[in-house]
């Protein structure tokens, strides 16, 4: 198959592809005698298997980590496991500091009334005239 049918059953962009063969995450596909690329089920299936990971967020290092260990069949899968739990909490972490972010900005944004002209907007004070030191005051 060609590069545009296998984009068609992965989801994946042409761009993105070609990416990932030059970076070596995806062998080099066969060429055809009008140098052609041509694409097997292997090639599909590890492409969804990247683009699987990509949408849980893991790295393309990681996802290449993954990959090779996937390649060892009689290997303990404790490294997967462990990759895993990184991953996770990384995105808990990810998560706190998100809640944390949300948190200040709703006080940020409790304080303003919508009224004022912009030159005493609180937001845009706290946001971009006040020094970060952790905590908002507003008066």
């Amino acid at each position: 198959m060609g590069i545009g049918e296998l984009a068609k059953q992965t989801g994946v962009k042409i761009v993105t592809i070609r990416y990932y063969e030059q970076i070596d995450l995806l062998s080099p596909p066969a060429r055809t005698a009008a140098n052609y690329r041509t694409y097997s089920q292997e090639h599909v299936q590890r492409l969804r298997c990247v683009r699987r990971c990509r949408d849980l967020g893991f790295s393309l290092q990681q996802i290449r980590d993954l990959l090779d260990l996937s390649a060892e069949n009689a290997a303990s899968c404790a490294e997967v496991c462990r990759i895993a739990e990184r991953h996770v909490a990384s995105i808990e972490e990810k998560i706190a500091d998100l809640n944390r972010l949300a948190s200040k900005l709703r006080l940020i944004s409790g304080r303003c009334n919508g009224k004022r002209a912009i030159a005493e907007c609180r937001i845009l004070e706290a946001l971009c005239y006040r020094e970060a030191k952790g905590s908002f005051r507003f008066e």
